[in-house]
C-alpha cells in the first residue's frame, strides 16, 4: 500500500487530499490482501472518481477497483447476457457491446465512471436505466469474505438509488456485473433531444450505434470534459414532486419541462430549475455552475471540495426559496 496517497488523479472533481493508505486491486485475493491490512479502518472503494466529492483528507483506506473482464455467459436466439468486470470504464463496455450488435445500453453512452458504480447509482440517461437491462451482479462480503450474487430484485433499485447506497452501504465491493441485452434490439428515441440530434446527423433508420453517436454528440455539446475542467457530471438529481407543486410551477411557467413518474407523481428538470433561478454560468473565484448546463458544478483548477459543497447548498436553499422544491445531491459528499 502507498501512504499519504493524493488523491487529485483519482477524482473527476480533480480535488486535492489526501488518503492514509492506498491501493490497487484486480481480483479476489487481491482484495482480500489489501483487506487484511486496513486494520479495520474506514475504507472507501473507488472506479472512475466521478460521482465524488471529497471535501477533506481521508482518514482511512482507499482502494481502486480495478477489476477487468468481458464475457458472454448466457445466450439465446434473441438475448445475451454480458458480465463486465466492476473495474472497466463505463463507456468503453456500452462501446464494446454496440461493436457486437447488443443492444440496450446506447442510451448510457459517454457516462463517466466505471462499470461497478452502475449498479450502485443505477444511472440513467435518455429513458433507459442500468435496471432495464440488468441481470445481475456478484459481489464480495467485506465482513464474511464471501462472494454474494444481487439479483435485480435484490438491488432494490430506485432513481439514482440501490441497496448499496443505502441498507448494503459499505458492506460490499462490487466484483462483476451482468446484463441481459437484446441481439434485436429495440431503438429507443423517446427522450431529451435524440430524435432532433438524428435529424441533424440525417439519420432516418437509426441504429444502435446511431443512437450512442447522437448520445455522445448531445452530451459532449452540454457536458464538460472532466479531463479538461473539474466535475463531476450531473450534481443533483431531478427531483420527483407531487402534482401540486408541478402544477403550480407550470401555472407560472408553462414552459418548464415536467414528466411522469411513479406513483402518479411528477419529475422536474433540476437543470431548469437551477437555470431559472440565475445560477447558470455562475462564477466564483475558481469554481461554479457550467455556462452550459446548469447541473454541472465545475472546479476551473485549484478549488477545494468544501467551496463547491458550500456551492450546492446555496443552489439548495434558493430553489426552495423560489420553487418550493427540494434539490437532493446526487454526487456522494465525503
Amino acid at each position: 500500500m502507498e501512504h499519504n496517497k493524493d488523491l487529485a488523479s483519482l477524482n473527476t472533481f480533480g480535488i486535492s487530499v489526501k488518503a492514509d493508505s492506498f491501493g490497487v486491486f484486480s481480483n479476489t485475493e487481491e482484495l482480500q490482501s489489501l483487506l487484511s491490512k486496513a486494520d479495520g479502518k474506514s475504507l472507501l472503494v473507488l472506479g472512475g472518481g466521478s460521482n465524488i466529492l471529497f471535501t477533506k483528507d481521508f482518514q482511512g483506506v482507499v482502494l481502486r477497483n480495478e477489476v477487468k473482464g468481458f464475457e458472454v455467459i448466457g445466450e439465446s436466439d434473441e438475448w445475451v447476457t454480458v458480465e463486465a468486470g466492476a473495474g472497466e470504464v463505463w463507456h468503453d463496455f456500452v462501446l464494446r457491446c454496440i461493436e457486437h450488435g447488443y443492444g440496450g445500453l446506447e442510451n448510457l453512452s459517454l457516462i463517466p465512471g466505471s462499470v461497478g458504480a452502475g449498479p450502485m447509482q443505477n444511472i440513467g440517461a435518455y429513458g433507459v436505466e442500468i435496471k432495464d437491462v440488468f441481470d445481475h451482479l456478484k459481489a464480495f462480503h467485506i465482513a464474511s469474505g464471501e462472494i454474494h450474487i444481487f439479483k435485480k430484485d435484490d438491488c432494490l433499485f430506485g432513481y439514482r438509488e440501490s441497496v448499496f447506497k443505502n441498507k448494503f452501504k459499505g458492506q460490499y465491493v462490487i466484483l462483476k456485473v451482468s446484463f441481459r441485452l437484446s441481439k434485436n434490439p429495440k431503438i429507443n428515441t423517446s427522450y431529451g433531444a435524440i430524435e432532433s440530434e438524428l435529424a441533424r446527423m440525417g439519420i432516418v433508420t437509426p441504429t444502435i450505434r446511431d443512437i450512442s453517436n447522437a448520445v455522445i454528440n448531445i452530451r459532449s455539446s452540454k457536458l464538460p470534459d472532466p479531463k479538461l475542467i473539474g466535475n463531476a457530471g450531473s450534481f443533483f438529481k431531478n427531483p420527483v414532486v407531487d402534482d401540486a407543486i408541478a402544477d403550480k410551477i407550470l401555472a407560472a411557467h408553462p414552459e418548464a419541462p415536467v414528466y411522469p413518474a411513479e406513483n402518479g407523481k411528477k419529475k422536474l428538470a433540476a437543470g431548469w430549475l437551477i437555470e431559472k433561478a440565475g445560477w447558470k454560468g455562475k462564477t466564483f473565484e475558481n469554481y461554479g455552475v457550467h455556462n452550459l448546463q446548469a447541473l454541472v458544478l465545475v472546479n476551473y483548477g485549484g478549488a477545494n471540495g468544501t467551496q463547491l459543497y458550500e456551492l450546492s447548498s446555496e443552489i439548495i436553499h434558493d430553489i426552495q426559496e423560489k420553487f418550493g422544491v427540494t434539490l437532493e445531491r446526487e454526487v456522494n459528499i465525503l
